[in-house]
């Protein structure tokens, strides 16, 4: 660590110093733009003066309904060029999303691999062991089918000896 730490002092004063600054910087910032608006409305909105007669007064409401019209032109195309644009803008966003959102998912082939190809796939030449799963499988097929056969038989032949009064009598009785 050769940079050496600076103490809280000194970043708290260093911190005050930088918010001093951008205060003033801020300060100036709003004077240019009032200024700025003044210089606008000098040039934009001359003094008014109210003329005596009343033909110079309607004279004036001409020039100033003209004026409003060619702002109102002004305000329309700006507004239009704005909704365009934010319109375009929200277009090239979905397009975005969409490029982001999409994969094309490649076709996969079937490819039949027993086990031990698999295996050797996945672990390289460390794989020696081959396995027979398959034999294992049937074995413990053959075994559950013979034991099932003999159970379902077990049990209709006990039904049948339960079966009416001289069933009932040998269940009391083996138990007893």
């Amino acid at each position: 660590m050769s940079e050496k730490k600076m103490s809280s002092s000194r970043r708290q004063n260093l911190k005050s110093l930088l918010l001093q600054i951008a205060h003033g910087l801020l300060e100036e910032e709003a004077a240019e733009a009032e200024q700025e608006k003044q210089r606008f409305m000098d040039e934009n909105c001359p003094g008014l003066s109210l003329p005596g007669s009343m033909q110079e007064i309607q004279e004036l409401c001409r020039m100033l309904h003209q004026q409003i019209d060619a702002v109102d032109e002004q305000r329309y195309d700006m507004e239009s060029k704005v909704a365009k644009s934010n319109k375009e803008i929200e277009d090239l966003k979905i397009k975005v999303q969409d490029l982001k959102g999409k994969f094309k998912k490649p076709v996969l082939k079937k490819v039949r691999m027993s086990a031990d190809a698999m295996l050797q796939a996945l672990l390289g030449s460390k794989h020696k062991v081959f396995l027979d799963l398959r034999a294992n499988l049937k074995q413990v097929k053959k075994e559950v089918k013979e034991e099932e056969k003999e159970s379902v038989g077990d049990w209709r032949k006990n039904i049948e000896d339960k079966a009416g009064m001289d069933g009932r009598k040998k269940m009391f009785e083996s138990e007893a």
